[in-house]
């Protein structure tokens, strides 16, 4: 099937399937919802587009041209109507600002082929813009963006520069509700000072700012700290830039609530207090753990939370609709359904105490997370202590553990479809892709559902783009997609051109690595991402020899006419996990020939493990995605002076490594990056297996206690503390060592590693001609 006759094909499905099937009921929340909606005018909203328009595509933005009308669809769903006019200009008439601004990167990629992604972009514009005709309702009210943790694991370090290319991409991506969580720490600091606490106790609570989340629910309090005032004057400006880009383009931010946690010193302040401590978290020490949490049948509940809120508002004003998350992997101390029901009450009579028109979104973590407790009757509690449709439950993880259909579609509450997908910010290819394709659509169909939008709640952003894309687009499609023509497709569009192998390759990684159905939490933890150990068990959802072989694809693209920034990337993430596959095999070796004392073929293993580490650190530091320098960088760059500055890089090197004083959370939010790899991950694996071979060599038991303790002595524990410099360019070229490596590993005399060669000919053949003719 040539390209042309393919895009062809591909377009008028798309055409047919929005044309015809979206003519679904409203979501019946007008009355308690309808008020979440741009505040802006139509004038405005139109001129944010245009400015947007010409930050992707320069000069080229005067040939479209941005109308708002909000009677062109029907109420509490976005519509857009794209059309040629007469004088060659593309008119995106729309009922908001980011509906526009959704119709104009649909637009571009499905009638331009063009690309636009965290990872880079592909605009590669044809001489006239083509005919376009057609009208796209949004199936659902809202599309959601944003988990609480992505401001820790992501955001953390980032300035308005890279706030102003996230909140496009939001609004290219038809995102109208988005968690904006900035500045909470300077406003609770003006809250705590006027009710008497002094800094010190203040700087308690607060979290570093790389741990900020966990110390806004309540899992932990100071480590990390203190927070400068440097700091919170910056998080104040930003905040300000954030909302006021976010409001005039027609996103509705949502701002933090209380959740009912306060610093130890309350009972100094207010002894008569009814507090209780929070259950400590992942093993945290009581000097970083268990803050109070005040009673919501105490007075003072509503009072603070008023006042925080008040301050919050006075400062940034409101859309009225805020996040705050109690039991945040942390259960209540009660459990009688009353007691739950008080609780939920008093929380939102926080919020209406202030602004009457508040709308409480609720991450359900928690009824994922402690399953066992949060039994139906106690969710059934809890979820209507709050009046029907001013309470939206995020369903954190519907692509592998829904509880929308456990739950009745929360008693009534509406619900949001989400798409968690990543723990820690963690590297690893992975997605699912086919339950996405499918579980969407049959949510909204759902008996009584209340479904009001979908969402994307990653804990870390910056990976896997394409599965991303994928639930982006369930937004407006009604039917799944043939997804070999789906993933084809987003190949064509990421590197601008067609080419056998690239999209060959792409179809192997949708049927493999993208076609993940099952209950295993996948958390980003790879063999060589683990702290060594004899007792790991590699475990793949994938065949490994077809992974294989669409890298083997993947090095044959090189010679295509495509986009090479996108395509060293991937490049890049897939020569990554190709060899990380690789080294699980070299481990399994290593671990057969410890068992049998095999000191010779120990050794041999034990240095293809150690080349395995050069040659990640090779090929990630030929990436600027890929570089540890830049995150370090960006920590310090925060800073005022030497102090902040050694805090932040501290923040983000223990975030990424032991999470924690002394690894509560070790490797969580590990990174495959180049200087990563080198210093934490291979420096630990030289350790671990001069262990082994020594236990062989004097004939002693391997005492695995003692080879921790060395590794968090020598290794672990000084990384964080570390201030080596690491580039912040990439170094080498992608395709000369990508190329390399994959004929360095083809040829290598280890018999697993052979094996996955040997068919790799065969089946990349094989999938090409089955399929692609």
């Amino acid at each position: 099937m040539t390209m042309k006759i393919f895009l062809c094909w591909f377009i008028a499905c798309i055409i047919l399937d929005l044309t015809f099937g979206n003519r679904q009921k409203i979501d019946g929340f007008e009355n308690t919802l309808g008020h979440l909606k741009p505040q802006h005018s139509s004038e405005s909203q139109a001129n944010a587009v245009q400015q947007l328009i010409n930050r992707v595509i320069g000069k080229k933005s005067k040939w479209f041209a941005i109308i708002i009308d909000r009677t062109i669809g029907p109420e509490g769903k976005d519509t857009f109507r794209i059309s040629k006019r007469h004088d060659e200009k593309i008119e995106i008439i729309a009922t908001s600002g980011v509906t526009a601004a959704w119709g104009f990167h649909y637009y571009l990629k499905n009638y331009c082929h063009c690309h636009i992604s965290w990872d880079g972009n592909q605009i590669k514009l044809p001489s006239i813009f083509p005919e376009v005709h057609i009208t796209v309702t949004s199936n659902d009210r809202f599309r959601y963006y944003q988990n609480v943790c992505t401001a820790g694991y992501s955001s953390t370090w980032w300035q308005w520069e890279q706030w102003e290319r996230n909140i496009d991409w939001m609004a290219l991506n038809g995102i109208n509700l988005a968690l904006a969580f900035h500045g909470q720490e300077a406003i609770w600091e003006r809250v705590y000072l006027q009710l008497n606490f002094t800094r010190e106790e203040i700087n308690e609570q607060f979290g570093g700012p790389a741990f900020l989340p966990w110390a806004r629910m309540g899992n932990i309090r100071g480590w990390g700290g203190p927070l400068s005032p440097a700091w919170h004057s910056h998080t104040i400006t930003l905040q300000h830039k954030i909302l006021e880009r976010m409001r005039e383009l027609g996103i509705i931010p949502v701002l933090p609530a209380f959740a009912g946690h306060v610093p130890r010193a309350f009972i100094r302040v207010f002894p008569s207090a009814n507090l209780s401590k929070t259950e400590a978290w992942n093993g945290f020490e009581d000097k970083y753990c268990c803050p109070y949490l005040l009673s919501p049948s105490d007075p003072l509940f509503k009072i603070v939370g008023g006042k925080f809120l008040q301050t919050y508002i006075d400062e940034f004003g409101t859309d009225h609709v805020y996040n705050c998350d109690t039991f945040n992997e942390n259960e209540p101390s009660k459990s009688d359904l009353e007691s739950l029901k008080n609780i939920g009450a008093a929380v939102y009579s926080a919020m209406t105490s202030v602004d009457p028109q508040a709308i409480w979104i609720m991450q359900g973590w928690l009824f994922v997370n402690e399953f066992e407790f949060w039994t139906e009757p106690r969710v059934e509690a809890f979820v209507t202590s709050v009046p029907i449709g001013k309470m939206i439950v995020l369903d954190l993880q519907s692509e592998q553990f829904p509880q929308y259909s456990r739950l009745k579609s929360y008693y009534g509450q509406p619900f949001i479809w989400c798409m968690l997908h990543n723990f820690g910010g963690t590297l690893g290819m992975f997605g699912s892709a086919e339950i996405i394709n499918k579980r969407v659509i049959e949510a909204r169909k759902m008996t009584g559902s209340t479904m009001i939008g979908t969402g994307l709640t990653p804990e870390g952003i910056n990976q896997n783009y394409v599965i991303y894309e994928l639930m982006n687009e369930m937004a407006y499609r009604n039917k799944s997609v043939d997804l070999d023509a789906w993933f084809e497709y987003y190949s064509v569009r990421r590197y601008g051109a067609w080419n056998e192998y690239a999209t060959t390759a792409w179809r192997i990684l949708g049927r493999t690595i993208y076609d993940f159905i099952g209950l295993e939490r996948i958390r980003g933890h790879y063999v060589i991402t683990r702290r060594p150990s004899l007792k790991i068990q590699p475990w793949t959802w994938y065949s490994p020899d077809l992974m294989l072989s669409a890298w083997d694809n993947f090095i044959k693209a090189q010679y295509g006419r495509m986009n090479n920034t996108l395509y060293k990337h991937d490049l890049v993430d897939i020569t990554r996990q190709s060899l990380q596959l690789i080294a699980e095999d070299i481990y399994l070796n290593i671990r057969g020939a410890f068992n049998k004392k095999h000191l010779t073929e120990l050794r041999l293993q034990c240095n293809l493990l150690l080349e395995i580490f050069d040659d990640l650190e090779s090929i990630l530091a030929a990436s600027e995605n890929f570089l540890l320098g830049k995150w370090l960088n960006d920590a310090r760059l925060l800073g005022t002076n030497d102090d902040e500055r050694n805090l932040y890089e501290y923040n983000a090197r223990n975030q990424i490594t032991l999470w924690g004083p002394d690894g509560q959370i070790q490797d969580y939010a590990n990174k495959q990056w180049s200087g990563v790899m080198s210093d934490y991950f291979k420096a630990r694996w030289s350790i671990f297996l001069n262990a082994l071979i020594e236990s062989i060599t004097r004939n002693e038991k391997f005492n695995s206690s003692i080879i921790d303790k060395k590794m968090f002595d020598e290794v672990e524990k000084p990384f964080t503390f570390s201030r080596k410099n690491y580039s912040t360019v990439p170094q080498g070229d992608v395709v000369k060592i990508a190329t390399a490596l994959n004929e360095k590993w083809r040829r290598h005399n280890v018999t697993l590693i052979s094996k996955k060669f040997k068919r790799i000919e065969l089946q990349s053949k094989k999938i090409l001609h089955d399929e692609l003719e």
